[in-house]
């Protein structure tokens, strides 16, 4: 036998005793679904009033046009495809899709638009059908949701509560993110004053070189991603330089056969990995520092920068990423749609060379900035998941009645 849910002690406080009373969707409010809005319509009557759609970013915003179907406050739900079940609160002058559908609550005096959202927050998706690999929710499932009413005074109470938690958690994340971008700035003015000697030489001797002169370049070869495996020889491919890989690389994701490997270029400690290829100018000349104690491998659209005596690895890397190697790169980059800049063009690419011992103190800090910068940038996802997390665990607690 299923056990009745246990009423949030707050919650049975407010009730005083009061029956709580179940009745399904269709019993209190209208259902109804919107229609066939085109991308050409919207784009022929750009307007004022928003449109809302099956998808979930931009609050289910498709467009905006200078006419609404609708001017209430209301409930929208998702009716087709991925999204089914996802439900909206809504005010003021809209439009929605035919994969949208609209309640509307008969008697206001029973039933909160508010703690009718959140209700079928929890409850909506319970009931998609996802036969035929077409997720639906269509009206005549919807209307059979039942709903707990409690009085409306405590249907009150709990969307204060609830709209207070999502608050928070908006204004958490706003905060979070903020700081984030505060340590991004932050690092980003350091890394650049760092390596601007000709502002802040300081009496350092400082000597400007050609990459060329500091070190040899070997363009990669091969390397598809079908060779890529999970143990083996180390093997990085230019595209998870993009993708995965920050300043430097202290292990791999990927390995190579010993046989695929032998016919591959190679990567030993020190040396530095710079991409050669991309669909934009940003990402072209794009460096990671190999720190792998093993040799590895690398291919084509790579090249490997093997440094000399005078040159750090890691101190060539936060130079690429500055302003000036940026303004260096985009003389020698070609290419529109794919941009490329050879491995000749870049010995061609100037450097200022602090002594040895200098280089490796900007380094330092700047690891220490980019360590700052990473455990935010991971932290951040998890602080709000954690924060979703309570959210959903009080709106459960708030929400449970006995049937």
């Amino acid at each position: 036998m299923t056990q009745e849910p246990k009423i949030f002690p707050y919650i049975e406080h407010l009730l005083q005793g009061a029956e709580v009373v179940w009745k399904p969707l269709g019993e209190v409010a209208s259902l109804k679904r919107g229609r066939v809005i085109s991308k050409e319509y919207l784009y022929d009557n750009v307007g004022e009033y928003p449109v809302y759609s099956s998808q979930t970013v931009n609050n289910g915003e498709i467009g905006r046009i200078k006419t609404f179907d609708f001017e209430q406050e209301a409930i929208t739900w998702t009716t087709d495809g991925a999204n089914a079940g996802t439900v909206f609160y809504r005010e003021g002058c809209f439009s929605i899709t035919n994969v949208c559908g609209l309640v509307t609550i008969k008697n206001i005096q029973t039933l909160n638009y508010k703690y009718l959202y959140y209700w079928l927050s929890i409850e909506a998706k319970k009931h998609v059908y996802s036969g035929m690999g077409n997720p639906k929710l269509m009206s005549n499932q919807m209307e059979k949701i039942q709903i707990p009413l409690p009085p409306l005074s405590v249907q009150q109470e709990i969307v204060r509560i609830l709209d207070k938690f999502t608050q928070l958690e908006a204004e958490l994340e706003a905060e979070l993110e903020a700081e984030l971008d505060c340590r991004k700035r932050q690092y980003e003015y350091y890394r650049n004053k760092l390596l601007t000697f000709n502002e802040i030489g300081g009496g350092t001797e400082i000597v400007w070189k050609t990459l060329g002169e500091v070190g040899t370049f070997i363009r990669g070869n091969g390397l598809q991603k079908k060779d890529l495996i999970t143990s083996g020889v180390p093997a990085i491919h230019y595209g998870q330089i993009y993708t995965y890989y920050g300043i430097s690389a202290e292990q791999t994701i990927s390995f190579v056969s010993p046989e695929t490997a032998e016919g591959l270029r190679k990567v030993d400690y020190g040396d530095v990995i710079i991409t050669n290829t991309s669909e934009n100018i940003d990402d072209v000349g794009k460096a990671v520092a190999y720190c792998v104690k093993e040799q590895g491998v690398t291919g084509g659209h790579a090249t490997i920068f093997k440094p000399s005596e005078k040159i750090i690895g890691k101190y060539l890397v936060y130079y690429t990423q500055t302003t000036e190697f940026s303004n260096q790169k985009r003389k020698y980059a070609k290419g529109t749609k794919v941009i490329d800049i050879s491995a000749n063009d870049l010995t061609k690419i100037t450097i200022p060379l602090p002594p040895l011992s200098e280089q490796q103190r900007i380094a330092n800090i700047l690891d220490k900035f980019d360590t700052l910068v990473n455990s935010i940038s991971e932290g951040l996802p998890k602080e709000i998941a954690l924060r979703r997390k309570q959210y959903e665990y009080y709106r459960e607690k708030l929400l449970s009645f006995p049937s």
